[in-house]
């Protein structure tokens, strides 16, 4: 379901798995492209982000392969689930992604979709490189020692 933040931006759907399966380099916020029926279907909170990406060509973005959910109440004029949605980038930012991509071991993926203060759907695009699995064992192993710190210092705390 959608979450509410205290910034005024409600986060509808998150791609959690991208920051376990890449190194995020670069975040850049884009504005979707929509239709009425897959906003509404935002709302519900009914997305799935974990197997998309975003390509560069031609001078235009397209973000593939993110699932909305069918509007529950819709009708025969509702938007197929997977279809590609344009984005909103300015021309400089699409050179710049088109020069990033290009680069060896570099993919554009949605990190997370929310409404802005405005009401206004946009998509956090991550530049990402994949990580190895030795990449992905450090990280676990970094973040088990920060839990253990953290309880070091809570059970210190209390005595």
């Amino acid at each position: 379901m959608a979450e509410k933040q205290d910034s005024g931006f409600k986060t509808v759907g998150s791609n959690r798995k991208a920051f376990h399966d890449y190194s995020i380099e670069e975040k850049i916020e884009a504005g979707l492209i929509l239709k009425g029926t897959e906003v509404k279907s935002l709302r519900e909170g009914r997305v799935n982000l974990r197997e998309g990406y975003a390509t560069v060509a031609q001078g235009k973005s397209i973000l593939h392969n993110v699932h909305i959910g069918e509007y529950s109440h819709g009708n025969i004029m509702n938007h197929e689930p997977l279809r590609p949605r344009p984005l909103l980038l300015h021309k400089k930012q699409i050179e710049k992604l088109t020069g990033k991509v290009q680069q060896k071991g570099l993919t554009i993926v949605p990190l997370r979709i929310y409404f802005n203060p405005r009401g206004i759907a946009k998509v956090e695009l991550g530049l990402a490189r994949g990580k190895k699995n030795y990449d992905r064992r450090e990280t676990i192993k970094k973040r088990e020692a920060g839990r253990e710190m953290e309880r070091a210092l809570k059970s210190r705390q209390r005595d």
